[in-house]
């Protein structure tokens, strides 16, 4: 077979697994800071000084067709060359449209009901705030995924990792806030 052929037969496999869109309307707010803007102590791991309380958030504007929606929290600048998660929930149902702050901390009784928190990179279930090491401000990813199924199928011990893969290969759509936060020592 032809290298023209193979490309014809592989182009649709690799957009198949290929990450989900920006979708045009599909947004993601918070009162806690805003895109660009420096994250808050409160919402800082403890270790570094903060309360450690997740970021309230609020998205609308998702694409026809979605049936939940989860949320990631992500340090692509941390060293290792990995990133860092921070928090992920998934399996939110498709009729909540925001989270109060607080939420993924404490355990889960700012959920709704159904809704699954994924260990975090600090070793343990739900919220982890930022706590980069002393140097440059680093750029915090909460990204908000339209899933194109009720239920992501991971339970409560999946790492960030896994289940930010498992996103990408369910979403439809993504809406994305990017918050800012350094230390200096």
């Amino acid at each position: 077979m032809s290298r023209a052929g193979r490309a014809l037969i592989l182009a649709p496999m690799l957009a198949a697994v290929a990450a989900p869109a920006l979708a045009a309307g599909f947004a993601v707010t918070s009162p806690d800071f805003r895109n660009g803007g420096a994250i808050a102590m409160r919402q800082v791991f403890g270790q570094c000084g903060g309360q450690n309380v997740s970021p309230a958030l609020s998205w609308s504007g998702e694409p026809a067709g979605t049936h939940s929606f989860a949320v990631t929290l992500f340090d692509p600048d941390a060293p290792g060359g990995s990133g860092w998660w921070h928090w992920s929930v998934f399996n939110i149902p498709a009729s909540v449209h925001s989270l109060p702050e607080g939420a993924g901390s404490g355990g889960s009784a700012g959920l709704p009901p159904g809704a699954v928190q994924g260990r975090n990179d600090f070793g343990s279930g739900g919220y982890g705030g930022p706590c980069p090491p002393p140097g440059p401000a680093h750029h915090y990813r909460v990204t908000i995924y339209a899933v194109k199924v009720p239920a992501v199928p991971l339970d409560a011990a999946a790492p960030g990792a896994a289940v930010g893969a498992a996103l990408k290969a369910d979403a439809l759509a993504t809406a994305e806030l990017v918050g800012m936060f350094g230390r200096s020592r």
